[in-house]
């Protein structure tokens, strides 16, 4: 657990000099449309393998004004959702805060299992089909920063949303800001959100390319992405200050796949962009993704990019003059 802690460390100390970032998420750096959460009866191959979404925010430890969770389309039903036969599906969000809301190492995992609903129940909603919801916002809140649990590592206080599908075969699909108004999104300077499995929407169009951002720090030496019903229509690359674009193929719908990939010297400390392209127009195409390091602990990738997108550096050799 030494590289968690390290990069929480890092994490703590760009947050502290960074309070500009959105709270749009997903971030308009990932170019990632929305969340998706199916209900508890869809089939695997439609994209979600365990119904589940777990989203962490961080609000600064000397903010003391309160916030909101605003939610873009949280119904089921309309003209965003993905619709098995008849939309027939409920979508339970649930907001925690207090003692073990993130360090239970259950809240961790990269699956929902045992106390993964660690911390202080605030608040929550279950939404069936609402036509007043559909493409509208909806608004968890306002909450009292100090209700979080106080992560000395981020410097702030940290809370989770959970999201699970119950009873249907539908795909939710939304989208969450962390604001500082409730009726309109206003940023909460300082805060950031990130997740350590992500479930996720691509758009439909040849040629989109869509982002995550995982931070590789101190000892890490290989990193491994797990995706899985990554259809067999686009190609996973990285992009970092040492890799200029390396290509893997995607997979099989229904099923998880890994690549690995050796970490360069000059990639510690400093963040990945793992992209998704699509090779051909797909529709409906959902994705999750957890990634790990060598030694198997699930690395936290965050809406905003640590230190910013990663551009590769070419290396240029000077030649001595004749």
């Amino acid at each position: 657990m030494q590289t968690k802690k390290v990069a929480l460390l890092i994490f703590a100390l760009l947050l502290s000099v960074n309070s500009l970032w959105s709270q749009a998420i997903p971030s308009e750096d990932e170019k990632i449309p929305y969340f998706t959460t199916f209900s508890k009866n869809a089939k695997l191959s439609f994209g979600d393998d365990d119904f589940v979404q777990i989203v962490f925010f961080v609000v600064p430890e000397k903010s003391n004004d309160p916030f909101y969770i605003r939610v873009y389309d949280p119904d089921n039903g309309g003209t965003v959702d993905e619709k098995a036969n008849v939309f027939n599906s409920k979508t339970k969000f649930s907001f925690y805060g207090g003692k073990g809301a993130h360090s239970d190492k259950a809240a961790q995992e990269l699956s929902p299992k045992g106390n993964y609903k660690s911390g202080v129940f605030i608040m929550g909603k279950t939404f069936g089909e609402d036509a007043a919801l559909d493409g509208n916002w909806y608004e968890f809140g306002p909450f009292n920063p100090k209700e979080g649990e106080l992560q000395s590592d981020f410097k702030g206080y940290v809370f989770k949303m959970v999201v699970e599908g119950l009873d249907g075969d539908d795909g939710n699909l939304y989208k969450l800001f962390l604001s500082s108004q409730k009726e309109k999104n206003v940023k909460v300077e300082g805060s950031n959100s990130f997740y350590y499995e992500y479930t996720f929407r691509l758009e439909e169009k040849a040629g989109y390319v869509g982002h995550i951002y995982p931070y590789v720090t101190e000892n890490v030496i290989e990193v491994d992405i797990s995706t899985f019903d990554y259809d067999n229509a686009g190609t996973i690359r990285v992009v970092s200050v040492e890799k200029k674009g390396e290509m893997f193929a995607s997979q099989t719908e229904g099923v998880w796949a890994q690549v690995k990939f050796k970490i360069e010297k000059n990639e510690i400390g400093t963040s990945l962009d793992i992209q998704f392209i699509n090779k051909k127009e797909v529709k409906n195409n959902n994705v999750a993704v957890y990634i790990t390091n060598q030694y198997g602990e699930a690395m936290p990738f965050f809406s905003q990019p640590i230190g910013g997108v990663p551009k590769y550096k070419y290396n240029i050799k000077m030649k001595p003059a004749k």
